[in-house]
């Protein structure tokens, strides 16, 4: 549905189906089924074939614990959800031994896909993740709208010439070959962004460290006379004594707030690198200037469509209530 709404509102296709990890193709089959059958169209439907062997209780079961529980937290030697694996949590809680297909059909009928998985730190607390989207950030906007300032989100990443990702077409069993550098050169990014669409950003050599922040703050704040709240992770650079020595000096015009630690999900400018990456790692940079070059011609694409840029923010890592 959310999907659907997107693409109401004008959103390409391409760049919904990037935001919800689907094929563009994908999208088009929600929008023409909720053309033709409403939100009741897009309900998961049940399969022909055999009935399951498994009951209703058994099948809530298996769909609550693959749901909360990795493998490696019930014992299992691995930490992934793999059929086989499934196959044996159920052959150890009922004793009963399914083929492939009849748990691939169980699980597609309990509304289950194979997805990449999203790694997250075990340091991460849940309890300050929730925490966040119950009080942090209602508490940040009712703040934002006191001072009448603007909250930005903001971000560090970097990229190297040997980065590649995407897919090509080939003959069956020629596995293709794409020719690029093979110097390992790389260029740092920093950059923010607002709920709006506002994207503001800046490209530097070398570590990323509490002066090169401070840089971007400066430019960030040139000319502003808005307030602005910016919301970073807990980095030891974002609390530097020169970068609070700078936010002290912009008397009240600029406020920093952090985010949970090790809890990057949350920030919607990781988005903006996924996508620069996506798109670049598709080209063929020759060497650091024009990967640099690539890099800035995919952010200021990013900057003409601020519509994009919005929808960052109602990314499903980060659905922010705005």
């Amino acid at each position: 549905m959310q999907g659907v709404k997107m693409m109401r509102e004008g959103f390409a296709a391409a760049d919904v189906a990037r935001l919800f990890g689907v094929t563009s193709r994908a999208v088009y089959k929600w929008v023409a089924a909720f053309s033709e059958g409403g939100q009741n169209a897009l309900a998961a439907k049940s399969g022909a074939g055999r009935p399951l062997k498994l009951n209703e209780e058994q099948l809530r079961w298996i769909a609550d614990t693959v749901r909360d529980n990795t493998p490696d937290q019930l014992k299992f030697e691995f930490g992934l959800w793999t059929l086989s694996m499934i196959g044996a949590l159920i052959e150890r809680q009922f004793g009963m031994k399914l083929s492939l297909p009849t748990l691939s059909k169980a699980m597609r009928l309990l509304g289950f896909t194979t997805q990449r998985p999203v790694h997250r730190a075990y340091e991460q607390d849940p309890v300050l993740v929730s925490q966040w989207w119950a009080s942090d950030w209602p508490q940040l906007q009712a703040t934002a709208k006191v001072l009448g300032a603007q909250i930005l989100f903001a971000d560090e990443a970097g990229m190297r010439s040997d980065y590649h990702a995407g897919t090509t077409w080939a003959p069956q069993g020629q596995t293709p070959v794409v020719r690029s550098t093979g110097k390992r050169v790389s260029v740092q990014m920093i950059s923010a962004v607002s709920a709006n669409g506002q994207l503001h950003f800046m490209l530097h050599e070398g570590r990323t460290t509490a002066e090169v922040f401070v840089k971007f703050l400066r430019q960030l704040m040139t000319d502003r006379t808005q307030k602005v709240i910016l919301v970073v992770d807990g980095h030891s650079i974002h609390k530097a004594g020169i970068v609070q020595e700078y936010v002290n000096s912009t008397d009240g015009l600029l406020r920093l707030h952090y985010l949970p630690p090790y809890s990057p999900q949350l920030n919607p400018d990781e988005q903006v690198w996924k996508n620069v990456k996506e798109r670049v790692s598709k080209q063929k940079p020759t060497d650091k200037a024009s990967l640099r070059s690539l890099i800035e011609r995919a952010l200021l694409r990013l900057q003409d469509l601020p519509a994009l840029v919005s929808g960052f923010f109602r990314h499903p890592d980060c659905p922010y209530i705005l």
